[in-house]
């Protein structure tokens, strides 16, 4: 008797077992398959609602929160506000939507990382009522490591899908001390990871880090979109803006 018992239980705690490799089998799968959000169709809403006329419009509110590159900053301590990419999108955007309203909200901190950056989340981000929040960390990131960086960046990812924000990631743009041709340093590593967390969450991306390195695999020198070792120009800041507008498009 004692045996069968035994038996069942040896039966059973396979069963179990397999059914939870089943289980992390899907989950894995469900996780590969995911992507980032669609540049066509992740500010659908948004889009028509910046197509609306007075009396019917509202005010839309776009958040950037990073470092110093969103923060305007060129070559220290100038600070190049008009030429850098989130007033560039505004540019573009009043451009192709002229009957819309819209605040660019600059929460960047020249220097900060994304641990920073998260603790004064709400009360700095959040009490804007973005309705699209971009960050931009990873340059500074590397400071902290993949592993906190990675905390920070979930923890305002989450906070802002909770409130129904849509939240679109920007990987690093270039620092000169580091070949951006070596698909292996800790930029790379940076970049990747923030693109993992937007296609796990389902949120935008801007793959900054690959715009710059692939305009050097076009020939052109990347001195030729940087103000100083870490800091874009205003062609560099062209190139992110640009690849922005393609969720406004």
């Amino acid at each position: 008797m004692l045996n069968f018992k035994i038996h069942n239980i040896q039966i059973l705690s396979m069963n179990i077992r397999n059914l939870l490799i089943v289980y992390i089998l899907i989950s894995s799968t469900r996780l590969h398959s995911q992507e980032a959000a669609s540049k066509v169709f992740y500010l659908e809403k948004i889009k028509a609602e910046m197509k609306l006329e007075w009396p019917k419009n509202r005010t839309i509110n776009l958040v950037f929160h990073g470092h110093s590159v969103p923060a305007g900053y060129f070559k220290t301590p100038i600070v190049n506000t008009l030429n850098s990419y989130p007033y560039l999108v505004l540019e573009q955007i009043k451009l192709q939507y002229p009957f819309t309203v819209v605040n660019i909200i600059n929460t960047s901190i020249g220097g900060e990382n994304s641990e920073s950056g998260q603790k004064r989340f709400e009360s700095e981000v959040l009490i804007h009522q973005p309705d699209v929040l971009f960050i931009d960390y990873a340059l500074n990131d590397r400071g902290i490591g993949l592993v906190s960086a990675k905390i920070a960046w979930e923890k305002m990812i989450r906070a802002a899908l909770d409130k129904k924000i849509k939240v679109i990631l920007l990987t690093p743009s270039p620092d000169q001390t580091v070949d951006i041709n070596d698909d292996h340093t800790i930029l790379d590593q940076h970049a990747t990871q923030i693109i993992q967390l937007s296609k796990f969450f389902n949120v935008g991306l801007i793959d900054t880090y690959a715009l710059f390195k692939n305009k050097t695999k076009e020939g052109f020198d990347l001195v030729n979109f940087m103000s100083q070792v870490n800091h874009p120009n205003e062609n560099g800041h062209h190139l992110i803006a640009d690849e922005i507008m393609r969720y406004f498009k």
